[in-house]
């Protein structure tokens, strides 16, 4: 049975489904999103890596207790409609998911659509809906969006980003056979090679460096990077490379894909001298991954 206290249609791109995403959402019956984001088309050159890929975030999104998510793809087309023709289409969609009245619009203060991003609530209004801008929801005395998160996970903060989002960030990727010197210095590690995306599906990827991490039920310490300790053995391109350090959690194998939760950064990717050198410092990440 639908929550009579959720009506109408909330409309955003929603990256991340944050904590500000959530309280709008959570006031309404369905959801307006696009697949790609709007910069893509826009201006390709600034569109920004994304916290989730286009699936997950469909995914989080149905999982906010709405009664449908409508996404569909922006196009230069879509680009090009007038504000208010934009709006009409809109409306037609919130009549739907409202109970009785007015059609009912849920967007943050700062939401615009239509050509030249000229449309905003106002004007909606003005074609007889109810819109309900809802606050920003603040941390630290700012608000939370996106691109602050994106920001967050690129300077390595990650518990500022979980607190943002609501949930520990996650890494994810497809399991690979590594070197196998994990394994002859006696930490042995599940290597996963992150998706090589770009254009609309680009992902935001936090600075290479060792971080805490919960890994199923595990606890692990991983490294993202190029591990510079083996020379010209060195990967070419940053990988994860995890180590369970507590925890019983089934190893994959290669093919398989895997999520991860980034709890903390513990420190920046460094060059050893020597594979001694190397194993004492692993031993201290562990120690510390564990706090």
């Amino acid at each position: 049975m639908r929550d009579a206290s959720r009506t109408g249609v909330a409309v955003g791109f929603f990256d991340g489904v944050h904590v500000a995403h959530r309280e709008l959402l959570s006031q309404a019956a369905a959801a307006f999103t696009f697949r790609n984001h709007p910069l893509t088309v826009l201006a390709p050159d600034r569109a920004p890596s994304l916290i989730l890929s286009s699936a997950d975030r469909l995914a989080r999104l149905r999982g906010c207790g709405l009664d449908e998510v409508v996404a569909v793809d922006f196009t230069r087309d879509l680009a090009d409609t007038a504000p208010e023709e934009f709006a009409a289409s809109l409306l037609v969609l919130a009549a739907k998911f409202t109970a009785a009245g007015a059609p009912r619009v849920l967007c943050g203060p700062n939401w615009r659509f239509g050509r030249g991003g000229v449309g905003d609530a106002a004007l909606l209004r003005r074609l007889g809906a109810e819109v309900v801008e809802v606050p920003f929801v603040e941390y630290r005395g700012e608000a939370i969006s996106s691109t602050r998160i994106r920001e967050a996970i690129e300077r390595g903060e990650m518990e500022d980003a979980a607190a943002m989002l609501g949930r520990t960030f996650e890494a994810d990727g497809e399991v690979f056979r590594g070197k196998g010197e994990g394994q002859r210095l006696g930490f042995p590690t599940v290597n996963v090679r992150p998706d090589a995306v770009s254009g609309a599906e680009r992902r935001v990827a936090p600075p290479c460096g060792v971080y805490a991490v919960d890994f199923g039920s595990a606890r692990a310490v991983a490294n993202y990077g190029i591990a510079p300790t083996w020379g010209g053995a060195a990967w070419k391109e940053p990988v994860w490379e995890l180590h369970v350090v507590d925890g019983a959690e089934a190893m994959p194998g290669p093919g398989e894909r895997v999520s991860f939760a980034l709890r903390r950064f513990i420190r920046p990717e460094r060059e050893f001298a020597s594979a001694e050198e190397l194993c004492e410092q692993i031993e201290k990440d562990c120690k510390e991954a564990m706090k």
